[in-house]
């Protein structure tokens, strides 16, 4: 072999080995976990290419400077497909990982709630501190919303909104999720209305959504609400008026101050079940499925009366006399709690 074969075999030599060591660099670094000790949500621009991605990762310290970021995306074509958008970067997460993720477009979800029992008001409140929402309201009135979701002329909002932790990405708006949780809210009624016990005394799906919008307030209790129900409806077939505090504070809006006094019971409104006869106009919250599912298929009982027991749970009667015989022993309850 002579002189110059021997240069040109070791030269090829080098260039093998170092071509093995930037392929086991590039790997190594493919391989390497981000540089952050927490999770971080990270936002991927639309038109973003290698050398601003490259260069965004290492300004937020996702990833340390490194020579081998762009040799990867040439040697890995497939994690260089990445889409914009925002994801949810994990601690332990490999740079690989990462731009697999990235390249997936499976974007980070976010939770929103939308509690039973609460009004249209919170929900639209919760709404605007969700942070990765996209606002589109003007503000947080009822009638706002309504109007966004173009509902019917009849058609309400309150009460009509399905309560769960609702997912989202990031820019998603509140009138998208807003109308997510209102046909999800139509839909199960529905199919409650057709299933719903014969002969109870409402004319619409809307009243049914009251009822259990009141038993949603009265009570926390699941044994409970079928009762709750019971007496309701009793008393709507005998003619009897609600008398239920929940309507009473709903209609008082703002100036509910968390206590009701007699005054407040006897001052009329559309709400006051205390001054009207049968239900109120509409729902006064968000009714769960239990408390749907109790107002369309109530306990059969001759209750007229429910008061709370002072153990969490209400003390269930058939006439005044022992309703009032429950109203002393709660009192009684509540001042031996008060003076331990």
């Amino acid at each position: 072999m002579t002189r110059k074969i021997k240069i040109i075999a070791g030269a090829a030599l080098l260039l093998v080995v170092a071509a093995a060591v930037c392929y086991w660099q590039v790997l190594r670094f493919a391989d390497s976990p981000l540089a952050i000790n927490q999770e971080k949500i990270f936002t991927l621009p639309a038109g973003t290419g290698r050398v601003a991605l490259e260069a965004q990762l290492e300004s937020q310290h996702i990833i340390a400077p490194s020579p081998w970021f762009g040799a990867l995306l040439k040697l890995k074509p497939e994690l260089a497909k990445f889409k914009a958008g925002t994801y949810r970067l994990e601690t332990g997460m490999s740079v690989r990982q990462m731009l697999t993720l990235l390249a997936s477009g499976k974007e980070a979800q976010f939770p929103v709630r939308f509690t039973e029992g609460t009004r249209l008001q919170d929900v639209l409140r919760e709404l605007r501190n969700a942070p990765w929402v996209k606002h589109t309201l003007k503000d947080d009135r009822p009638e706002t919303a309504a109007a966004a979701l173009k509902l019917k002329e009849g058609e309400r909002l309150e009460g009509w909104l399905w309560p769960d932790t609702w997912l989202y990405t990031a820019n998603t708006t509140d009138v998208a999720l807003l109308q997510r949780a209102h046909q999800r809210m139509k839909s199960e009624v529905d199919a409650i209305w057709q299933n719903r016990m014969a002969d109870l005394p409402y004319k619409t799906p809307d009243e049914l959504v009251t009822m259990a919008s009141i038993i949603e307030k009265e009570t926390a209790v699941s044994e409970e609400r079928t009762k709750v129900a019971s007496v309701f409806i009793n008393r709507l077939r005998t003619g009897m008026r609600l008398q239920t505090d929940p309507t009473v504070i709903y209609g008082m809006g703002d100036k509910y101050n968390g206590a009701l006094t007699r005054k407040d019971l006897e001052t009329p409104s559309a709400y006051n079940t205390y001054t009207i006869n049968g239900l109120p106009p509409g729902p006064i919250a968000l009714p769960g499925k239990a408390s749907l599912e109790a107002a369309a298929h109530p306990v059969k009982s001759n209750y007229l009366y429910f008061v709370a027991d002072g153990k969490g749970g209400h003390t269930f009667t058939t006439n005044l006399a022992s309703h009032n015989r429950a109203v002393q022993a709660w009192r009684m309850t509540m001042k031996e709690k008060n003076e331990r």
